[in-house]
């Protein structure tokens, strides 16, 4: 999946001549936490979050700040055909909230921690009515394939598969299923070697 797809088009901008207060309440306005800044020419000079605005609160009402004194001037972005995964490797790598999406040097975008969260979400299945098994394979890694296969053969259908260990030796496999007989599934499973350590019907 490419950040295009789940990026906020045509996103709330704001000039760096504006004070931090206009700042603030643009971004209570629209319920967002981060803002690009941008030139007359629509041209992305910067990018500010909310947590910048409220290191500055109090200095600003003591001096004229503005949005272009505080910004972060040269943000970390990405383009709108890179993948998800690029994304939010950049957003935990820099621990920041989201990242602007430029085009040919354009702004076209905003992508943010949320909207990758919604993407795991979607990928996931776990808002669609669904079945669970955790599995720890009998051979580690050589009997996913037959796994899946059983699980197939039972009228399970997968939706998606994820990793809840980190060790190969204890690796367990969860595989989120439209909603089927579990039961039928998990017993057919466990007389192939392989432990159902958990599953929802």
């Amino acid at each position: 999946m490419v950040v295009a797809r789940r990026m906020t088009r045509n996103p709330v901008t704001i000039s760096p001549k504006a004070s931090i207060q206009e700042a603030i309440q643009l971004m209570k306005r629209h319920a967002i936490r981060h803002l690009p800044v941008v030139d007359q020419e629509k041209r992305l000079v910067g990018w500010i979050s909310d947590s910048d605005l409220r290191g500055v609160i109090i200095p600003s009402m003591i001096e004229d700040l503005t949005v272009g004194d505080v910004m972060i001037a040269d943000p970390i972005t990405v383009t709108p055909d890179e993948v998800l995964e690029k994304a939010a490797l950049l957003i935990t790598e820099h621990k920041i909230g989201g990242l602007p999406v430029l085009e040919n040097g354009k702004l076209v975008g905003v992508i943010t921690v949320i909207d990758i969260l919604e993407a795991f979400i979607d990928i996931m299945g776990v808002l669609r009515s669904s079945s669970r098994l955790d599995v720890q394979l009998r051979d580690c890694g050589v009997d996913f394939h037959e796994v899946s296969r059983i699980i197939r053969e039972h009228d399970g259908e997968i939706i998606s598969v994820g990793i809840l260990s980190d060790t190969p030796e204890r690796r367990i496999y969860s595989f989120r299923l439209e909603k089927c007989d579990v039961e039928r599934v998990r017993r057919a499973l466990e007389a192939s070697g392989h432990k159902v350590v958990s599953f929802i019907p």
